[in-house]
């Protein structure tokens, strides 16, 4: 049990970039820094989207369509105003289409219309999958920012996904995590334009570049971001993280926002090896953080704050939190791209005339508003 426990969500966490409200504004499309020329040829397009296209423009056929695109299950939708800017810069005439959609950011149920697009089926028929997908994508890496938030809540929740993910993708995946209400720390910019956090992450590799001194690693890396930043000091390289971040903590006053524990499930700890016997020992388990509060707070250095990282979940943080562990905030990685949230796109309309196929008939949603 922790020698001198420190009650739970004390306000020792302070958040190193506060969310914006939300809004109700739509981001420019160039934003995105779409590859438009190639869109609009149909090179990220489904081949039989894109044959759809083609057959109806050799046919000169003006067909007039509405295109619903609706949702598979609940969830926080991301991902509108980037299909939005596929649709405004990529369709044939953006004038001639009728889109209504709802905001990033909203409630989602299954079955909900999501995104209602009318015009000229030619113009647009290549672009449906790459907005399906783009819902889809994001609303996954929202929803579960939302989850994971939710669950640590009112501690931050910190995102690591460069190794996790895409390079392609990881602007806008920042981006709607940043919406679900976690902080992006791998990507410099989002597509809204906001900034990242001002907190920077000493990479394990970079104390390895300085032959496994943390101290001097902390130190480089201060003075490269300057004053401004304050870092986020790994603890476990050594795997003493007790050790390590007492060291760390006197060496930077001033430029430490806080100190990660990241230990390996396969590894125990220094600090754990003479208390074995009572508690599951490896990895980043409860009480090596209490050990890591404790030698802080006992040094006066109550302001260093706790990152913890390492499989965390939805589960595993609520699990963390009902026991009171003295984390101030979160640090994942693969649990931002778990699970599926698809999207389904379907003529409903053909000229006026009701066209669906069972069961997909058009849906009335009271939050999709006209997108000008």
């Amino acid at each position: 049990s922790p020698a001198s426990p420190v009650p739970p969500h004390q306000s020792r966490l302070t958040s190193p970039c506060p969310l914006p409200p939300r809004r109700r504004k739509r981001l420019d499309p160039g934003s995105f820094n779409l590859p438009v020329d190639m869109i609009r040829a149909g090179a990220f397009s489904d081949l039989p989207s894109r044959r759809v296209r083609d057959l109806l423009v050799a046919e000169g056929a003006g067909t007039r369509v509405t295109v619903e695109v609706t949702a598979e299950r609940a969830g926080l939708i991301a991902g509108t105003d980037e299909a939005v800017a596929i649709l405004k810069t990529c369709a044939d005439d953006w004038s001639v289409l009728e889109v209504h959609s709802v905001y990033d950011g909203d409630r989602v149920e299954a079955a909900d219309t999501v995104m209602r697009v009318a015009g000229p089926y030619a113009g647009f028929a290549h672009l449906e999958a790459l907005v399906v997908g783009i819902l889809s994508r994001r609303t996954r890496v929202c929803t579960n920012a939302r989850a994971l938030s939710d669950a640590a809540r009112p501690k931050q929740v910190m995102v690591f996904g460069a190794r996790h993910d895409g390079w392609q993708m990881q602007p806008g995946d920042a981006n709607a995590a940043a919406i679900g209400g976690a902080f992006p720390v791998w990507a410099d910019m989002y597509p809204s334009g906001r900034s990242a956090p001002a907190v920077a992450l000493v990479p394990h590799a970079f104390i390895a570049a300085c032959a496994g001194d943390t101290v001097q690693a902390a130190r480089l890396f201060a003075a490269h971001v300057g004053d401004e930043v304050e870092l986020i000091v790994p603890v476990d390289y050594e795997n003493d993280a007790v050790r390590t971040a007492l060291d760390v903590a006197r060496a930077m006053v001033g430029h430490l926002w806080g100190v990660r524990i990241a230990t390996s499930e396969h590894l125990v700890d220094a600090s754990i090896i003479p208390m074995m016997g009572t508690f599951p020992p490896a990895g980043v388990n409860p009480q090596l953080v209490w050990n890591v509060r404790n030698a802080l707070d006992a040094e006066g250095m109550g302001e260093v704050k706790l990152l913890v990282s390492g499989g965390f979940t939805v589960e595993r943080i609520l699990s963390f939190e009902d026991e009171g562990v003295a984390t101030d905030a979160y640090g994942v990685g693969a649990a931002l791209f778990t699970g599926r949230h698809g999207f389904g796109a379907d003529v409903v309309e053909r000229d006026g005339v009701p066209v669906a196929r069972v069961g997909r008939e058009r849906r009335a949603n009271g939050k999709l508003e006209r997108v000008k």
